[in-house]
């Protein structure tokens, strides 16, 4: 398939008109990288601020009973 033929396929857009189609086409895919980046990232970030197995765990403070 030439490109002539690929841009014929969506008629005759404006400018706008075609990057809008591709921006509603694509955007969605990006967005979602995007997210799936950044919550790995977090996980990535928790898991370092964990102890590691054979350290000495400290428990939190609990309010004594009166």
């Amino acid at each position: 398939m030439s490109l002539e033929l690929i841009a014929l396929h969506m008629g005759a857009l404006h400018p706008y008109e075609k990057v809008l189609t591709l921006v509603l086409a694509f955007g969605p895919f990006v967005v979602l990288g995007g997210l799936i980046a950044v919550r790995r990232r977090h996980e990535e970030e928790d898991e370092a601020d964990e102890p590691r197995e054979g350290a000495s765990r400290r428990e939190p403070d609990r309010p004594t009973a009166r």
